[in-house]
């Protein structure tokens, strides 16, 4: 089966910038979540197959980045200026898409993506 692995996460101070990997071979469309304690997971970035559409949840626009290295296999979301608010566990999401593959096909809906890796901590405070 597909298996997501994510990496990065950690503990910083506000203001600090944190880039997070996920590796995942194959033709999907990819996108990190996350969730913080007491509330339900959020959207945070999207990215298509086509590395150049991609997409933000509106508290991270402007200062997280997804990217994709398509030799290394990996999507990374490049987090700065990161505040409290951020922290929460981050999890990549791979999602196939329609059946006809489409390399312009994202998704901004959890319920869309069809592998999810274990998350990893980020947690900003002073």
């Amino acid at each position: 089966q597909v298996q997501l692995v994510e990496s990065g996460g950690g503990l910083v101070q506000p203001g600090a910038s944190l880039r997070l990997s996920c590796a995942a071979s194959g033709r999907y469309a990819m996108g990190w979540f996350r969730q913080a304690p007491g509330k339900e997971r959020e959207f945070v970035a999207a990215i298509a197959w086509r590395g150049t559409i991609t997409d933000y949840g509106d508290s991270v626009t402007g200062r997280f980045t997804i990217s994709r290295d398509y030799a290394r296999s990996t999507v990374y979301l490049q987090m700065n200026n990161l505040k409290p608010e951020d922290t929460a566990v981050y999890f990549c999401a791979a999602d196939k898409g329609p059946e006809y593959f489409s390399a312009t096909y994202y998704s901004k809906n959890e319920e869309t993506y069809d592998y999810w890796g274990q998350g990893t901590q980020v947690t900003v405070a002073s």
